[in-house]
Order: C-alpha cells, then structure tokens, then sequence
C-alpha cells in the first residue's frame, strides 16, 4: 500500500501558518495532501481556494482533548507518511500578569505548549527518515519579558522542547527547527494588544511573514536546530545569553 506523502500545519488559517501553507504548496510538488488544523473552518475554506496543492481541512482547536482523541483516529485511520509537520499555532496576551484574563493567560500554555506537544507526539509515529519538524517559536524564548511574562515562558518551553527532541530524533533522521523570528507582521499582535498601542521597540523591528517562513523552511531542509531572521534578533540572541537576564529586564520599558 503507497502511503499518502503529507505536511501537517496547526494555526493554518492566517498569519505565519497560512504563510507556511502558501509556501509549502509551491515548493513541495511531491506531497499528495497539505493536512491544515485550524479553529476557523470559515479561513480553511478560503485557504483551500488559494492554494492549487489539495488541502485536508480540519478545524478544531488543538488544546480540546475531544478533538485531539479525533485527530489521532484519522492519522491511525490514514497512516499517512508525514513529510513536515509545523507547529504555528499559539498567541500571546499583552499586560501584567495578576490583572490579566484567567481563561486568556491559561488558555496560551495550552495552546502553545500542551497543544503542540500533544500534535508532535500523535505525528511522530507516521514521520520517517529525513522528515522535517518546524515549531515557531519566538525570540521572546531567549529572556522573560514583563507584561508577555506567560507568553515568553510558554516560547521559551518550545525552544527548550525543540532542542532536546532535536537530539533525541537524531537517530531517526528526524530533525527539529525551533523559529524564533522578533515581531512579525501578523493579526498576531491585534490579539495580543487588543486597544493597547504597540510598543516602538516591536514596531520598528516588525518583520515580513513571508521573509520570515522562507528562511524557516530554509533553515529545516539544512537540519538546522535553530531559524533567527533579521540582524537585530540575532544580536538580541547573542545579547541574552551574554548578559545576565536582570541586566535585560531592567532595560526593558514597561510602556512605550
């Protein structure tokens, strides 16, 4: 039995994930499906008339334990062999931590991390020798950062778990990219800002999704570890293992 040759893409229906969709369906001509996970069914269906590579729509949240259960049931039922998966879904509440939304601070450690953990552990099994992971992290992973105090814990647990399952899939020709691009030019920050003005900092270092996942989908086929678009990230990278995390967030403006 020929097994179907698929890619798996959560946070498929805008943003960064609809990016990698896009650019998936012209570089890979050799994968049969594209599988794209989204809660929006409404975006999957406007995806699917824009892109000419066949897409497999399923929309649910990735934090439901229901939908997840029957996410595993239509792999087991498929047995596809999974080229790529990438891991896009995730979003981040801008403020301070005591005042903020309950539903809104738990909900990203269940989305960002529990999701993703729990797609990447039911994909494993079908992936085979030299298939890609790709998990979007952030640069926000490389120190805390006050007022994203969750969402930069729950990056830096992506970068932390993209590494280690980077080495241990070592055998398998698997590899593991963790992108931790800076800010990028997404709805992205309409959620995570809401009304609240955007500070100057993320503003003037805002980056172009399409730069940011054609270098990503770059850096996976080379096996590299790790994917940091633009010179200022790479800097702040280098900055925040140098300089003592204190140091950092004492820099670090509250308001801009």
């Amino acid at each position: 039995m020929i097994k179907l040759k698929i890619a798996i893409v959560t946070g498929a229906s805008s943003g960064m994930g609809k990016e990698f969709v896009l650019q998936m369906a012209e570089k890979y001509s050799k994968l049969d499906e594209i599988w794209v996970i989204s809660r929006r069914k409404e975006k999957l269906t406007e995806l699917a008339l824009d892109v000419t590579a066949p897409l497999r729509c399923f929309a649910f949240d990735i934090s439901n334990n229901a939908s997840l259960s029957d996410f595993a049931n239509e792999l087991e039922s498929q047995s596809p062999d999974v080229k790529l998966l990438i891991n896009c879904a995730g979003y981040g509440k801008y403020g301070e931590f005591a005042t903020g939304n309950y539903e809104d601070e738990i909900g990203m450690i269940d989305v960002n991390c529990k999701g993703l953990t729990a797609i990447t552990h039911m994909v494993l099994p079908y992936m085979s020798k030299k298939s890609r992971i790709i998990n979007v992290a952030s640069a926000a992973a490389f120190s805390p950062q006050p007022d994203f105090a969750v969402y930069a814990a729950t990056k830096a647990y992506v970068l932390s778990f993209s590494r280690a399952l980077n080495r241990e899939l070592l055998e398998r020709g698997i590899s593991v990219t963790a992108v931790c691009p800076g800010p990028v030019k997404t709805a992205f920050f309409e959620t995570a800002y809401n009304d609240e003005k955007i500070p100057l900092l993320k503003r003037l270092t805002m980056a172009d999704a399409k730069k940011v996942v054609q270098k990503a989908i770059k850096d996976a086929a080379l096996s590299d570890e790790l994917s940091v678009y633009g010179v200022k990230m790479k800097i702040f990278r280098i900055a925040a293992k140098l300089l003592p995390h204190r140091f950092i967030l004492s820099l670090m403006k509250k308001k801009a």
